[in-house]
């Protein structure tokens, strides 16, 4: 059975960091693409950043500079390092995987986790 279940969130204050992780159960997970969404309340789910199957990585513009995502295929384990957080960092954080697509749109993934909250206090 395939599962994802993410860890690491909490309550920080501005400019702090936490490092989020995903654990992936059920999957060779160099066969696929992984990607970071989060969703505040209220608003729609939107990508963070993803990694692909090579490792290259894509960052949504509101995170790049600050976020970090990297995978260890051998750990079947999914990272993101998240750096100066802002109050507007403020989200339910998911990860999420699928064997074909790899982009930003959350409808493309095929499997998630349960997500873990991350909240920023100015």
């Amino acid at each position: 059975q395939m599962q994802l279940v993410e860890s690491g969130g909490g309550s920080v204050q501005a400019g702090g960091s936490l490092t989020l992780s995903c654990a992936a159960s059920g999957y060779t997970l160099s066969r696929y693409c992984m990607g970071w969404f989060r969703q505040a309340p209220g608003k729609g789910r939107e990508g963070v950043a993803h990694i692909d199957k090579n490792s290259n990585t894509n960052y949504a513009d509101s995170v790049r500079g600050r976020f970090t995502i990297s995978r260890d295929n051998a750990k079947n384990t999914l990272d993101l390092r998240m750096n100066s957080l802002k109050p507007e960092d403020t989200a339910m954080y998911y990860c999420a995987a699928d064997c074909r697509y790899c982009g930003t749109r959350p409808d493309g993934y095929n499997d998630w986790g349960q997500g873990t909250q991350v909240s920023v206090s100015s």
